[in-house]
C-alpha cells in the first residue's frame, strides 16, 4: 500500500542523507521526496511516498523517530489529507492546429503555458499524480520533449498540523 509520510526535521547539513541512507540499508525505495525549510528556518519538512504493508512502514516509521534529526512525523495515509506535484513538461507545438490542441488540454487539466517558442510549449501543472499522469496520457508520448515533477507536497485536512 502507498504511504505517505510527513517528517518535521532539524534543518541541518546530512539530515536528509540518513534518512535516505535508512531506507537503502532496509532495502525499502522512496518514490517521492519533497523537502523544505519550514516558516521556522531550523526546521525541515520531508514529505516522502512509500508502499509496504502496514508492518513495513510502522516499523520504517520506528526508524525514522529514531534519527536525532527527526522532530516529529506522521504518516498522513491514515486520515484526511491533501496532496500536490507540480510538473513543468515542455511539448512539441509546431502549427495552428497542434497548438490550439495542446493549449485546448492544457485548459482543461487547469495548467499553464509558461513559455511559447516556435516548436514547443512549456506548461505548468498542479494536481494529484494520477492527472499529471492523465495529463502525459493526453498529451501523447510522440508530444513530449522534456518533463520535470516536483513529489509529493501533502498536508493533513482540518486543525491536525504536524508542528512541535
Amino acid at each position: 500500500m502507498r504511504h505517505i509520510i510527513s517528517i518535521l526535521m532539524e534543518n541541518e547539513a546530512g539530515a536528509l542523507s540518513r534518512v535516505a541512507g535508512l531506507f537503502s540499508a532496509r532495502g525499502y525505495n522512496i518514490e517521492s521526496l519533497t523537502v523544505a525549510p519550514t516558516e521556522d528556518a531550523s526546521l525541515s519538512r520531508m514529505t516522502l511516498v512509500t508502499r509496504g504493508s502496514d508492518e513495513i512502514i510502522e516499523q520504517i516509521t520506528k526508524q525514522l523517530n529514531k534519527l536525532i534529526d527527526v522532530v516529529k512525523l506522521a504518516d498522513l495515509t491514515e486520515g484526511p489529507h491533501i496532496e500536490r506535484e507540480m510538473m513543468v513538461i515542455k511539448a512539441k507545438a509546431k502549427g495552428h492546429e497542434e497548438r490550439a490542441e495542446i493549449k485546448r488540454l492544457c485548459d482543461f487539466f487547469r495548467g499553464r503555458v509558461i513559455d511559447v517558442t516556435d516548436a514547443s510549449y512549456t506548461i505548468e501543472l498542479t494536481g494529484t499524480g494520477d492527472k499529471l499522469d492523465a495529463f502525459i496520457d493526453a498529451l501523447g508520448e510522440n508530444n513530449i520533449m522534456e518533463t520535470v515533477r516536483t513529489g509529493v507536497s501533502a498536508i493533513s485536512r482540518g486543525t491536525n498540523s504536524l508542528r512541535v
